[in-house]
């Protein structure tokens, strides 16, 4: 079944792409939640209408996020978390990450962010998308709470 997606769908597709996905996922879920309508030839041709016209403001998106990520690149982040020797009292997830950001002066929401779940001190790096295009790599460390 083709569809055309109306926002990005983690594992699927990004929006205004054209995926292809199995008839009950697209009929039972992407199209009642609102993720996704069908590709019919007509919605095709709207849809390449629109890509054409939004081409040009999409270069300057891109180059407001790669200027984003030169400053996250420059940013070092620590994270303190309690813990009995290496081994963290809980986990430091994607939302410590984004917090950790948004202390720092840039508001990135969480699931813009991957890292998985850390129970350990350390150094790490997170995956963030600022956009389709445009993925950094952002080291952080977790600290033990003196």
């Amino acid at each position: 079944m083709e569809l055309i997606l109306k926002q990005d769908v983690q594992n699927v597709g990004f929006k205004d792409d054209v995926v292809t996905v199995k008839a009950g996922y697209g009929r039972n879920f992407l199209i009642p939640q609102g993720f996704a309508h069908l590709a019919t030839s007509s919605a095709k041709k709207v849809l390449a209408e629109n890509l054409k016209q939004r081409a040009h403001k999409e270069a300057k998106v891109v180059n407001d996020a790669k200027d984003l990520a030169t400053k996250l690149k420059a940013i070092e982040i620590k994270i303190t978390s309690k813990a009995g020797g290496e081994k963290l009292f809980g986990s430091v997830t994607n939302s410590d990450i984004a917090t950790a950001l948004d202390k720092a002066g840039h508001s990135i929401d969480r699931k813009f962010i991957t890292s998985g779940i850390i129970k350990r001190t350390g150094k790490y790096t997170a995956s963030v998308r600022l956009h389709r295009d445009v993925v950094v790599e952002l080291p952080y460390e977790i600290l033990a709470e003196v």
